[in-house]
């Protein structure tokens, strides 16, 4: 039954493995929405394949350094919007997915929480580093410590989801947002992105600097002249990304 399990897991981070630079370097995709099925967006990681994971030979990567290297990370970094669209319960990996997301969009009756104390666990892909970075500080502590969940909507007043809607609305509002973002400039996206991604970890004038280094950038490229043509001639812009 472990193998098993093992198996499924190693074949799920293959297929991020594989798809994520691809679509990445796919200039049509312009915006990614990463979702559940059935009652979960994500209930976290199979603990028994943690446990299993122990028994590996030392230094032979486990599922966990595979997940974060090749999924969790580049999906932060990821040069094109990320939306996680929660359709359920999102706990423990569940939730540290979410958190690799620009935007969050949830159903009503989705749960949030990071469960990992409830068993003794400890968040290995950033519940604990990231979590105090996007809610208030004792919030994110709450989540860690009692194990407890929250409703979709007092995590939107937390700031940790943008948009709450109905069951059975989520796909539909989820795509429109999508699609509304793929009308942007791709690279003036990437770029905002970039610079907000790192704001955080600067000081004010050193981010400031950094915004103004790729404006001068952007203001060569041909999104950014088509979109000034297009305002003064009363159009819609047509962005191709460069």
């Amino acid at each position: 039954m472990v193998n098993i399990k093992r198996k499924i897991i190693g074949e799920i981070i293959e297929l991020y493995e594989k798809y994520i630079p691809e679509i990445a370097n796919n200039d049509e995709i312009r915006a990614v929405v990463i979702t559940g099925t059935g009652a979960a967006f994500c209930a976290g990681a199979d603990l028994k394949e943690v446990l299993a994971s122990q028994k590996l030979p030392p230094g032979e990567k486990d599922f966990l350094d595979r997940l974060c290297e090749n999924v969790f990370n580049p999906l932060r970094d990821f040069p094109k919007p990320v939306i996680a669209a929660l359709n359920g319960i999102t706990m423990a990996g569940g939730l540290e997915t979410a958190m690799c997301a620009d935007i969050v969009v949830a159903a009503e009756s989705a749960v949030i929480g990071d469960a990992h104390a409830n068993f003794g666990v400890y968040p290995g892909a950033g519940g604990a580093a990231l979590l105090p970075r996007i809610i208030p500080h004792n919030v994110a502590k709450y989540l860690l410590f009692t194990g407890e969940t929250l409703s979709a909507q007092e995590m939107k007043t937390y700031g940790f989801v943008n948009v709450v809607t109905n069951d059975d609305e989520l796909q539909d509002k989820t795509q429109k947002l999508a699609l509304k973002i793929a009308s942007k400039s791709p690279i003036a996206l990437r770029r905002m992105k970039e610079v907000a991604n790192q704001a955080l970890d600067k000081s004010r004038d050193a981010a400031l600097e950094h915004e103004q280094v790729l404006l001068r950038k952007h203001m060569r490229s041909y999104d950014f002249t088509e979109g000034l043509t297009a305002f003064s001639e009363k159009r819609k812009p047509q962005f191709i990304g460069k």
